[in-house]
């Protein structure tokens, strides 16, 4: 494996500046203007991620090169007036070998929303919203854009209730969000969802909560949950016309921001006693986090870190693959190597997150070392990362990935 990740390695470093397009050839996307000085449009973004990943740990009877399309997605939003937006955003995720069907009709071949919201201006610097939307809390990976990560994908854990109260890292529900000063801000409140990825385990006497509450205690006790997400932004400020976080902007800002965030689900989930009786525990999570990208210089280098820490309460002893109660901290940071922008950029990064797990009484550590080919930004480019991830006393688990992505 080690031959594997070192050679493709290699193969991202020596592709000739040639085969850059160069990044002044995407000038804004796919937009039609309805008036004369573009007030009034239509705006179309579309894009894919494409992987082949090696598993040093597959089961003897499984492949370990596996390909897959990891995210195929349409998103549209426009404008007639200044004063409201409409956004829809569809498509499907990980379609592989296993999930594939034979005339194209299983579940996880059909496109879904993945949001659909509208927006209006109250004030300045002032909107609410409502609908199926991404305006999260926690942190600012919780409400990462996919489309620029600067590592191959997001820290999963980060999106910490994924499946749990919301579809798919989006809530249904009202937003607010604006700014006062260099302070921005995001607030909803939200319906949690009935059907969670918790839904074929039942509550044991005296055992691990689990995250059904809607569902076992009713919409009254737990039906809604309560997020916002604020950051504060000391140099160049960052847009919050669209909700998804910038990953790295490869030098093209200066930017730090110091953020916090929180989630809060009342008897989110139901623990049961001794005597069989069900009652609810609250879910509340808790981040704090920083974000620093910049440019070193005049030769094109960069550099971008962010680290957070998340308290993590899922109520008593709760763990479900890559949720548990606990602590946890992750961070990572991207060397971008001097080159003009029309050239291929490279920019090696790392990545490492560790957590506590309460149900286990242990640690998760992930680790992840990367390296990204910018062929024309994050509009075509190259990522290959090896990750290594263990969950307490268990066996280590190592994969490497190439991603190619085209998003216009």
């Amino acid at each position: 494996m080690k031959k594997i990740f070192i050679g493709m390695a290699f193969a991202l470093l020596f592709i000739p500046k040639s085969f850059s397009q160069g990044n002044t050839e995407y000038t804004g996307g796919f937009k039609i203007n309805f008036n004369e000085d573009g007030s009034k449009y239509l705006r179309m973004i579309a894009w894919g991620q494409f992987w082949v990943q090696y598993n040093d740990n597959a089961p003897e009877d499984e492949s370990n090169i596996n390909l897959s399309v990891r995210r195929a997605r349409l998103l549209t939003f426009t404008q007639l007036n200044k004063k409201f937006l409409v956004l829809s955003h569809y498509g499907l995720n990980s379609l592989n070998g296993n999930n594939l069907s034979a005339t194209g009709k299983g579940d996880s071949s059909q496109l879904f929303y993945h949001a659909f919201w509208g927006e209006w201006q109250v004030a300045k610097n002032f909107y609410a919203g409502t609908g199926l939307h991404y305006w999260n809390g926690i942190s600012r990976l919780n409400n990462s854009s996919t489309l620029n990560f600067m590592t191959l994908d997001n820290n999963r854990q980060s999106w910490a209730v994924l499946g749990l109260s919301d579809q798919f890292a989006r809530h249904l529900g009202v937003y607010i969000k604006g700014r006062l000063g260099r302070l921005q801000y995001r607030v909803s409140f939200n319906e949690a969802i009935t059907n969670t990825l918790d839904a074929a385990n039942d509550p044991t006497p005296n055992g691990r909560a689990v995250y059904r509450g809607r569902e076992l205690l009713g919409s009254a006790d737990a039906g809604k949950v309560f997020q916002g997400y604020f950051d504060y932004q000391f140099l160049d400020e960052e847009s919050n016309f669209l909700p998804y976080k910038v990953g790295t902007y490869l030098g093209s800002k200066r930017v730090f921001n110091v953020g916090a965030g929180f989630f809060t689900h009342k008897n989110g989930v139901v623990v049961m006693d001794g005597s069989g009786s069900l009652e609810g525990e609250d879910v509340n999570i808790f981040a704090v986090d920083a974000f620093y990208d910049t440019p070193l210089g005049e030769d094109g280098s960069a550099i971008t870190a962010y680290a957070v820490f998340q308290n993590n309460d899922y109520g008593r002893n709760f763990s479900l693959g890559p949720y548990g109660t606990g602590n946890m901290v992750y961070g990572h940071v991207g060397y971008l190597i001097p080159s003009a922008p029309d050239n291929s950029r490279i920019q090696p990064y790392l990545s490492y997150q560790t957590r506590t797990i309460d149900a286990i009484d242990d640690n998760a550590t992930r680790l992840g070392l990367g390296i990204n080919l910018f062929m024309t930004g994050h509009h075509s480019k190259l990522t290959l990362e090896y990750a290594n991830s263990k969950v307490g006393t268990g066996n280590s688990n190592g994969v490497v990935t190439l991603q190619a992505q085209i998003y216009l």
